[in-house]
């Protein structure tokens, strides 16, 4: 009788189980299928060594790449900077690998080197004579990476709250990101990842954008709701692992840099430390034009998107005017 109850009970249990992954699997599609009706693919598609990179583009003249942070996607340019530039630049922002509607290879692994061949063989395909790139947060090490690797690729770099140094702490404000086995990623980007995420982005939100406030339109506009998809879960968590591998032996090589250079850097960023990711930098890359603003937070391109597109301008001058 013993055996027979303590059976009916592991029975149920497994079938309580099953009812609450599939409810969370339920939940998790139409988190996905509404964020996909309210931020719709935008662009254009192209494809790049088992990548489906997907890309906007805008004007005529000196081309300008744009590469995103983690968890981001191509709105963070495309809203906020796209139409302030005027006439003479091509403008060019991609969604990374794995990030918004580009699809990441099968077995990628998200490192630094492999994304940064990525960009340059992106900049191949679309013929994009020797562009500047700007680089937000990971895109900063992204960017750098390709400066030290790939130099002849592009003309210069202009980085926006840059992620430039391996630090220790780094890892604790993405625990739960931080997901080595890929099996592991995987289960939890289908069940129970995309709910959590959509029930703390509030919180999550004011604290990339403090001490500035979230734009109100920003889930929409600005492509919040695009994070909110298993793949684009799985490419973010993929992209912390994965930097831990690469960020170390990179930032050994910033003076080998000697290409047109800049940093914006608020003072105020709580998700990347200037004085960390941003002031010692000074002393590795010769001539770097670094702007450092009193009281700005991490997202320096939805709050002073000005100032932002007046810094990326004045480091385009500098590195086209040796582009013949």
């Amino acid at each position: 009788m013993l055996i027979s109850i303590v059976l009916w009970l592991l029975a149920g249990s497994l079938v309580v189980a099953v009812l609450v992954l599939l409810a969370l699997m339920l939940a998790t599609w139409r988190i996905a299928a509404k964020a996909e009706r309210l931020v719709p693919a935008c662009g254009k598609f192209v494809e790049i060594d088992g990548n489906r990179i997907h890309y906007v583009e805008e004007g005529e003249g000196r081309p300008i790449v744009f590469l995103h942070g983690l968890g981001a996607q191509l709105h963070h340019f495309r809203q906020t900077l796209f139409g302030r530039f005027g006439a003479g630049y091509r403008l060019v922002a991609l969604d990374r690998p794995g990030s918004g509607y580009s699809v990441r290879s099968s077995g990628a692994a998200g490192r630094l080197p492999e994304q940064a061949d990525v960009v340059r063989r992106f900049i191949e395909e679309l013929r994009l004579e020797r562009p500047l790139i700007v680089g937000h947060s990971l895109g900063g090490a992204i960017a750098l990476t390709l400066a030290v690797e790939h130099p002849t690729a592009i003309s210069g770099i202009a980085l926006l709250s840059p992620l430039t140094h391996q630090e220790a702490r780094a890892r604790q404000g993405f625990d739960l990101l931080h997901i080595s086995s890929r099996l592991l990623r995987r289960v939890l980007a289908y069940t129970v990842a995309i709910p959590l995420s959509l029930r703390y982005a509030q919180p999550t939100l004011r604290f990339i954008f403090a001490p500035q406030a979230v734009p109100a339109d920003y889930m929409v506009s600005g492509g919040g709701w695009l994070g909110l998809r298993p793949p684009h879960y799985l490419a973010t968590s993929t992209d912390v692992v994965a930097v831990e591998q690469d960020l170390g032996r990179i930032e050994k090589r910033y003076r080998e840099i000697a290409m047109s250079a800049g940093i914006l850097f608020g003072t105020a960023d709580r998700v990347i430390g200037e004085a960390v990711h941003g002031e010692p930098m000074l002393d590795k890359i010769s001539g770097l034009d670094f702007e450092r603003v009193e009281g700005l937070g991490h997202m320096p391109q939805f709050v002073e998107a000005e100032r932002v597109v007046a810094f990326i301008q004045r480091i385009a001058a500098r590195a086209f005017a040796g582009v013949k």
